[in-house]
């Protein structure tokens, strides 16, 4: 059986992801639900459970400032959460699981069938450490991005990747020491994460650092020269988009 808490502030929505996880998830047991993060902190160091259903945002304590709090996290996550696009995009980012409110039973179904495969499979907890590092500052932009790997996390700071290329369902990251890594996430994944971070899509095998634009060259798109001296081309229809990105800075 899985051991679980809930910490939600909202009554409404604890009551019915309690009767969801009662009704639906047989392997689960539910250990206690929690309305303050406070509360769901001390639980989760005294009753130390399997899996934990977290709510994203909760007055005086965000669900990612709990986990901060928490040193090492040996236990699953699922967000839950309304929307929030920036939370949402780390959280994928991160390979780890959310549920929208109102909860789909579905959803809830798959998410603990996710989680109860990494238990078994004794998989780390490294995704959930590095959406902790993949939080935007207050002005919205990541300075340092977490990419969780199979033997833990790689670290880059932003400013030192100078663009991402598609390589199938993974990517390449170019940095300025002329280092290439690849990474087992797609291109969509970056462009997702860093859009809001100086980044930009200029085309479906490119997403590049417009800090690291030494040149741009007119043309139908046109294409840019990087710092590493690096052409990469831009698409007609990213053009624009481009352009006006470039002028912001």
């Amino acid at each position: 059986m899985i051991e679980t808490i809930l910490i939600d502030d909202e009554a409404d929505g604890r009551e019915a992801l309690k009767l969801a996880i009662e009704r639906y998830c047989p392997d689960i047991t539910l250990l206690g639900e929690y309305a303050t993060p406070e509360a769901g902190l001390e639980a989760i160091k005294t009753l130390r459970p399997d899996l934990v259903f977290l709510d994203v945002q909760m007055p005086g304590m965000s669900g990612f400032d709990l986990l901060q709090k928490v040193s090492p996290v040996t236990f699953e996550v699922i967000f839950v959460s309304a929307y929030d696009r920036y939370a949402i995009k780390a959280i994928k980012f991160s390979a780890l699981d959310y549920l929208l409110k109102p909860i789909d039973i579905d959803e809830l179904i798959q998410a603990v069938n996710r989680a109860k495969t990494r238990m078994d499979q004794k998989q780390s907890h490294f995704p959930v450490q590095s959406i902790l590092n993949n939080i935007q500052t207050q002005s919205g932009k990541i300075e340092r991005l977490a990419v969780p790997s199979l033997e833990g996390i790689d670290f880059f700071d932003t400013e030192d990747i100078i663009f991402c290329k598609a390589d199938g369902n993974y990517t390449l990251i170019f940095l300025t020491n002329q280092q290439t890594k690849m990474v087992s996430r797609n291109l969509k994944d970056f462009e997702n994460l860093l859009s809001d971070s100086g980044f930009c899509r200029v085309h479906h095998s490119f997403l590049i650092n417009l800090r690291h634009v030494q040149r741009y060259i007119k043309g139908e798109g046109g294409f840019v020269i990087l710092t590493d001296e690096h052409h990469v081309d831009i698409s007609r229809r990213k053009k624009e988009e481009f352009l006006a990105l470039l002028d912001r800075l």
